[in-house]
């Protein structure tokens, strides 16, 4: 690399404001603990307008205190995003803030149902399990899509790696993760005419999460069982963070990658390669 042609590269990075994010509003769903919670930091460090949003007041608030100890642009919009009412109100607050909405990261879908053997799961649980976990990823999008068009912006989904790689039990799961990834491709082309961008961040097993605690903290045997033996086979040792896959996320949703769209990348500590 001829970089002594250039003696002011050094100065140049350090202008670079691409990350930057004064001025934006970002709304990031399923945001009161795990990725979510290190995404709303992260943009909130880098100067945004944050709105973090969790189903229970409770929580909210105590995820809003930690937060606004770093920022004093951080609020709160409770609302459960399976319904498609409640999905529409919270972004319409976080739009209604500043008028404007420019990144939108869906992070929630807490699943309702335990991952087990699809044969072993009731006509109800299915039901269930892809509900909770398909419709809060994509109503918020839907809901936030007349705003982010005025402008232009970026939308992140958090999504799974059992999408790409079959795991027992995570049937439903690998299903829904495969239906975002799709989307994410069509709805890259669908709002390009918009310059609105759609990638999504692939998650395998990831520590300082919630998910994390109910997996090694309750009683489910088949989930424990799963999970172990997953954690084992990190070839790092260890599983990703919830800081690591958010730093991710926070890449996608800047303007450091106005040319990345339609794109699904995967934060899985070299677990596993390939796929889709």
């Amino acid at each position: 690399m001829l970089w002594h042609k250039k003696e002011n590269a050094l100065q140049d990075w350090l202008a670079d404001t691409s990350s930057g994010l004064a001025g934006r509003v970002a709304l990031i769903t399923g945001s009161t603990g795990g990725v979510g919670f290190q995404v709303a930091g992260m943009l909130a460090a880098r100067g945004a307008t944050v709105v973090i949003n969790g189903r229970g007041q409770e929580r909210g608030d105590a995820a809003l205190k930690a937060l606004q100890g770093l920022s004093g642009r951080v609020h709160l919009a409770t609302g459960d995003c399976i319904d498609p009412h409640e999905a529409a109100r919270v972004v319409q607050q976080a739009a209604g803030l500043e008028g404007r909405l420019d990144i939108l990261v869906s992070a929630g879908a807490e699943g309702r149902v335990a991952p087990k053997p699809f044969a072993e799961m009731s006509a109800e649980e299915i039901v269930t399990a892809y509900q909770t976990r398909f419709l809060p990823r994509i109503l918020p999008v839907h809901a936030a899509v007349p705003f982010l068009r005025e402008q232009g912006g970026s939308v992140v989904m958090l999504t799974t790696d059992a999408a790409r790689h079959p795991t027992p039990g995570e049937s439903i799961v690998g299903a829904v993760g495969a239906g975002v990834i799709l989307m994410t491709k069509a709805l890259a082309k669908e709002f390009s005419r918009w310059r609105i961008r759609v990638n999504s961040v692939a998650m395998t097993l990831t520590s300082d999460t919630p998910s994390w605690d109910r997996i090694f903290g309750g009683d489910a045997a088949f989930q424990q069982q799963l999970f172990t033996k997953l954690n084992d086979r990190f070839p790092g040792g260890r599983a990703p963070t919830a800081q690591e896959v958010a730093h991710v996320v926070a890449f996608l949703a800047s303007d450091a990658a106005a040319q990345v769209t339609g794109q699904t990348v995967s934060v899985n500590g070299g677990l596993s390669f390939g796929g889709w």
